[in-house]
């Protein structure tokens, strides 16, 4: 068995090289940009008011002052600025030249088209030119797109971006005993939940994924599966047949000329893991238990489709106060099921006493990922501890 570090990098060595793609900037939410995009303009794209007012001179305070004209946003004032005068300006506008303070209109006395200002703080209440961008600043994120990230861009006046085109990911289950969702399990049979949530990682991640129908356990099944899922970026298994996981897609892989990286990592739960190449798509072997295969998407299968965008891999573990004591770990690195409570400096995490990793329901309660280190020691409440948010 070979450890988590060792089989994350082996796995994120699979990783083809982002493809690019031209999107419209409308539809870029969750994107990865690869190639960084330049502003077409400056913002603000002259001195602007920042709020309601009077733009005046600062030496010519306290007034009083003669109002001799009035700026909008976008009806700028287009006349002369002598001394001793101020114009009526509201947020936006541009400050006319000779102009170098907005006095806001809570501090204003006004008599008729007199103002006078008594006193006025250090700020004086303008955007400059080019506070924002100017014509020419690249933008290019490390991470997915975010509404704020398009609001910028479309400032910028970025009408198509190149992204990563999104990894295509094709996910396999198999084994007898498995029905699709909305199916009556006859008596030995159940419901197949692994490909519906492997496919929602992959998705959250930003892959687009498509769930192959459930493979039978015979070679013959396996292998158009397979078929089905050439040109994939990425092929994802889960399970493989009553004799043993993965027993069977491994034999079926490897006659189709799969290069196995891996098979088997020091971790809880998960410790069945297949990872390698077949033909062109990378391939990952997941656990057929629910919760270990879910597991070990977030380890591997999600770093790695991010890698596939250009992105930094993750997930980076965040620092916890340990709600309660815990015994030594064993031999393998151990992944919790957590809950989160608030903290007075780091939020408070406390693992769920019962860890079967058969139950569904603890993981869909689970705020983290508590991080056991093989032969971790003794730990006590209170102390540190590592978890992935989940």
């Amino acid at each position: 068995m070979i450890s988590v570090e060792e089989a994350r990098a082996r796995v994120l060595a699979l990783a083809r090289s982002p493809q690019p793609e031209q999107v419209a900037l409308y539809d870029a939410l969750g994107r990865a940009m690869i190639a960084p995009a330049a502003a077409r303009l400056t913002q603000p794209p002259f001195d602007a008011s920042a709020m309601d007012g009077y733009a005046l001179r600062s030496a010519d305070l306290p007034g009083p002052l003669t109002v001799i004209g009035t700026a909008a946003a976008g009806v700028p004032y287009q006349g002369e600025t002598p001394a001793g005068t101020a114009i009526r300006i509201f947020t936006g506008a541009p400050v006319p030249a000779g102009y170098d303070r907005v006095a806001m209109q809570e501090i204003v006395t006004r008599d008729g088209d007199r103002i006078t200002i008594p006193e006025v703080g250090s700020n004086l209440n303008i955007r400059r030119k080019g506070n924002d961008f100017t014509k020419g600043s690249e933008f290019l994120p490390q991470h997915p797109l975010r509404p704020a990230d398009l609001a910028l861009l479309a400032a910028m006046n970025v009408p198509q971006l190149t992204v990563a085109r999104r990894p295509r990911i094709a996910v396999l289950a198999g084994g007898d005993e498995l029905v699709p969702v909305g199916t009556e399990p006859a008596p030995g049979q159940i419901i197949c939940s692994n490909d519906i949530a492997i496919a929602g990682l992959a998705r959250e991640a930003g892959a687009e994924a498509t769930i192959l129908p459930l493979a039978r356990d015979t070679e013959e099944s396996l292998r158009d599966r397979f078929a089905k899922a050439e040109g994939f970026d990425l092929i994802v298994t889960i399970g493989g047949a009553s004799v043993g996981d993965h027993d069977l897609i491994a034999k079926v892989a490897g006659s189709l000329g799969m290069e196995r990286a891996f098979y088997k990592l020091a971790m809880r739960p998960g410790k069945p893991l297949m990872a390698g190449r077949i033909g062109a798509s990378a391939m990952l072997g997941l656990p057929g238990n629910p919760v270990s295969a879910m597991v070990c998407a977030k380890l591997f299968m999600q770093p790695l489709i991010r890698a596939m965008q250009g992105l930094p891999p993750g997930p980076e573990p965040l620092q916890a106060v340990l709600g309660r004591d815990l015994n030594p770990e064993g031999d393998r690195q151990h992944y919790l099921r957590a809950r989160l409570a608030p903290g007075e400096t780091r939020p408070r995490i406390e693992p769920f006493p019962d860890q079967d990793s058969a139950r569904l329901w603890l993981l869909a309660e689970a705020d983290a990922l508590l991080i056991r280190p093989a032969h971790d020691p003794a730990r006590k409440a209170g102390e540190r501890i590592s978890y992935l948010p989940l």
